[in-house]
């Protein structure tokens, strides 16, 4: 029993280093304000491509 114990332990802290690291990625900050051109049409809701940006595909595109 004595030897499971250091390992609850060891497995403790690290699930909560792990939880710890997840819950701070991300980014900071406030979010982006709509752009002029959304503004101006007054429809903020349908986001608008800038112009010279490429679209990349993210991974879990799909799922949204």
């Amino acid at each position: 029993m004595q030897k499971s114990l250091p390992h609850l332990i060891r497995l403790t802290v690290v699930l909560a280093v792990v939880g710890l690291a997840v819950a701070g990625c991300g980014r900071k900050g406030d979010l982006d304000p709509p752009s002029a051109a959304a503004t101006k049409e007054g429809d903020v809701s349908k986001p608008t491509k800038q112009p010279g940006t490429v679209d990349k595909p993210f991974l879990l595109d799909p799922l949204l």
